[in-house]
């Protein structure tokens, strides 16, 4: 029998992943389970973006591509964040891959060696801290919870860093709490990096056309700062494009250059077809991206407003991306039918088996306390929900 190596046995596998594989063994059995765990929108790729791919593969676009992306998607890249923005890049500071998930791990790979630290603010997505055990470093998570919308502050930030700090990162809006750091709370993180250039900032900016709070605001665009700032991005979420499977960063040309230099010996470039499809979708109208975040507002709304009904939930209000991540220590200890809910795991899976509804534990993204539940589903599927949940709820004792 094969040994594993002591990399892969010290992570554990994504809990979103691992929920999403349940409730579809579930349905496999003809169980009626509505799936809540993961963070995919619901939405069909925009036409003009299909209709690119489609030209691509008639153009013969079938041959390697260049490691770090075809030029004109680059290019398109750099104008996309001039434009939307306001940050000047050149096309030899972008790099594209598959996923903004490989985005990460291919800075993290470049930046981390044994015992590097890198602050995170919990609760974080949940491949986060993963990755970074998997680049040996250890990760200093900085707690938040409902009361403070789950943002760190700055003096928490400036306690935190030592000398060992390598690196910053964190998402706005953010997976799983769907919190958004404001420009003037950025402005006061951007200080006090400003007197600590010895860490990278990495940006995790994929929910930035699912904010509801009318602008998108990064790190980046504090000049004092942008040259420690790794910009994380992709087309997977506001361009309903998972399965496209397209991230890119935007970052300085050293780092640019090693994360070409390691994807190279990885995975090479990202789909020829794909990168294609996202010059089109970057170049092209918005309008469907508007309409998909209007619709996620609404329902952002709808589950809020059902789920506050609750008695012993607390819940922020989410400023962005397509989570709720409600506070259910209220409902530990409780039991039913003699099985005690002793955490949130245990309600997790509990709403699951009784009301068939797929959610995860927030012990997987840094916060014991939550679950995260996901809206991007439909709007009946997410009045149906909150039904079954209020229900299951109710018959705790």
């Amino acid at each position: 029998m094969a040994l594993l190596s002591k990399r892969v046995n010290k992570i554990n596998e994504s809990q979103t992943i691992a929920m999403a594989q349940r409730s579809r063994d579930m349905k496999a059995k003809g169980i009626d389970v509505i799936n809540l765990s993961l963070g995919e929108p619901d939405f069909a790729t925009p036409q003009h973006i299909k209709d690119a791919a489609k030209k691509a593969i008639d153009d013969n676009f079938s041959y390697y591509p260049p490691i770090a992306g075809y030029l004109d998607l680059r290019q398109a890249i750099c104008h996309k964040l001039l434009r939307d923005n306001g940050l000047q890049y050149t096309p030899d500071q972008i790099v594209v891959s598959t996923g903004a998930k490989q985005s990460i791990i291919n800075v993290l790979l470049c930046l981390i060696d044994e015992g590097d630290e890198v602050i995170v603010p919990a609760p974080f997505w949940v491949s986060y801290l993963e990755m970074i055990k998997l680049c040996d470093g250890k990760a200093v998570m900085l707690p938040t919870n409902v009361s403070s919308n789950f943002k760190i502050t700055p003096q928490q930030l400036e306690q935190a860093i030592t000398p060992q700090t390598k690196a910053f990162l964190f998402s706005s809006p953010s997976n799983p709490t769907g919190s958004a750091y404001t420009e003037e709370e950025l402005g006061e993180f951007a200080k006090i990096f400003e007197k600590n250039p010895h860490i990278t900032i990495i940006s995790d900016e994929i929910y930035e056309f699912i904010n509801f709070l009318g602008k998108h605001y990064s790190l980046a665009q504090f000049p004092a700062i942008k040259n420690q700032c790794v910009v994380v991005n992709g087309v997977s979420k506001g361009f309903a494009m998972t399965g496209w499977r397209l991230g890119y960063i935007a970052a300085p040309l050293p780092i640019a250059q090693a994360c070409t230099k390691i994807q190279g010996q990885f995975t090479s470039a990202a789909s020829s077809i794909t990168q294609k499809a996202t010059i089109a979708a970057l170049n092209g109208s918005l309008k469907p991206t508007l309409a998909m975040c209007e619709a996620f507002k609404k329902r952002r709304d709808l589950i809020y407003n059902g789920l506050m009904q609750i008695e012993g939930l607390k819940c922020n209000y989410p400023d962005g991306a397509f989570y709720v991540f409600p506070d259910v220590s209220a409902f530990f200890s409780k039991s039913f039918e003699g099985k005690i809910i002793h955490n949130a795991d245990d309600l997790a899976l509990y709403l699951l088996e009784q009301a068939h509804v797929a959610t995860v534990t927030g012990e997987a993204f840094g916060n014991a306390e939550c679950l995260r539940i996901s809206f991007a589903a439909s709007n009946q599927d997410l009045i149906e929900a909150v039904k079954r949940i209020t229900k299951a709820l109710e018959q705790l004792v």
